[in-house]
């Protein structure tokens, strides 16, 4: 088994798409790259703990490739604004990978080199890639939010076209129920 972690703004949507791939073992959101021990919720939104909201994901690379999941990844978040998605705002909501060893790191920086070079984005991408350090499990109530809240009104608007669109690129990947 594999681990990769992702910041792509909002931990509730990054942990309802990976969580739908095959391959994809376990997705807990929390809070990774901050500078405080045990950080909670509403101390990471203050932003003062440098934390991003994140998720963990454990997956099985003989199922799904580190490589599919940097797929996801950038064609499900905006990789090009600085501290924000959409109206999350602030550097808990940043883009980021957190690599788990070297191979981890070249893979994110050739995926990024070649996106750059196909010309993906109108913009530049202003993910950070940061070696992994340590990370802290979110509050019970963020995990697993969007499938225990479809109709609250953040989950509606944000993260149900994210699942729409992960369903509709990705289909020949997502786990059958």
């Amino acid at each position: 088994m594999a681990l990769a972690t992702f910041a792509g703004g909002c931990f509730w949507c990054t942990e309802t798409l990976f969580s739908r791939l095959r391959g994809v073992l376990k997705t807990i959101p929390g809070y990774t790259g901050g500078h405080i021990k045990n950080p909670a919720y509403r101390e990471v939104c203050s932003g003062r703990t440098g934390h991003a909201e994140c998720v963990q994901i454990e997956f099985n690379a003989d199922e799904i490739s580190f490589d599919t999941l940097l797929a996801v990844f950038f064609d499900t978040h905006d990789s090009t604004t600085l501290n924000r998605q959409g109206n999350d705002i602030g550097t808990q909501y940043r883009s980021g990978v957190f690599y788990h060893d070297l191979e981890q790191k070249k893979q994110i920086e050739a995926f990024i080199k070649n996106l750059e070079a196909n010309k993906a984005f109108p913009d530049p991408i202003v993910t950070e890639i940061t070696p992994f350090e340590t990370f802290y499990n979110a509050e019970v109530e963020h995990h697993d939010y969007y499938n225990l809240n479809k109709n609250q009104p953040y989950c509606a608007a944000v993260i149900s076209p994210k699942v729409k669109k992960l369903l509709k690129h990705y289909s020949s990947k997502i786990k059958t129920l």
